[in-house]
């Protein structure tokens, strides 16, 4: 009973993975993407935490047993800014809305107000530059910034 909740995690991690591995096989690209394409990504992604999953059920950590009291609630607070990350994405922009959560659980986590500030911009703005640059992945600006920038 003791490895029980590293056991359920890795079985709802490797849904997870089986979910991802599923999404990204439906994806529609245009012939023109090179022959990688943009499914690479998401399919390497969900065979690694299928791999992670298998290993945390087979060999479980030596503290296995659920989170309880203030450390349950922050996961569950988590887990909120994560859903309010997903739905405000596109609206809010991709810099805005990581800096605001990436700010939120540094503070979370025990971070001093000004640490949580510096390392969520900087967060934001490294991974801005890393997708946008050296991936060529493009990134929602936000629709409350397009009418400052002049963008129809």
């Amino acid at each position: 009973m003791r490895h029980a909740a590293d056991r359920i995690l890795s079985l709802l991690l490797l849904g997870l993975a089986a979910f991802i591995a599923v999404q990204a096989w439906h994806l529609e690209v245009p012939f023109s993407y090179d022959p990688v394409g943009p499914k690479a990504f998401p399919l390497l992604l969900a065979g690694l935490l299928a791999l992670l999953a298998v290993v945390l059920f087979v060999r479980p950590g030596p503290n296995g047993e659920w989170p309880s009291g203030a450390l349950l609630l922050r996961l569950l607070v988590v887990m909120g800014l994560l859903v309010v990350y997903a739905a405000l994405f596109i609206e809010a922009g991709y810099l805005l809305i990581t800096a605001l959560v990436s700010v939120a659980i540094a503070w979370l986590f025990g971070a001093s107000p000004l640490k949580a500030l510096v390392g969520g911009v900087l967060l934001a703005l490294g991974s801005y530059l890393l997708f946008t640059y050296a991936l060529g992945i493009s990134l929602p600006t936000g629709s409350w910034i397009e009418p400052l920038l002049g963008a129809n």
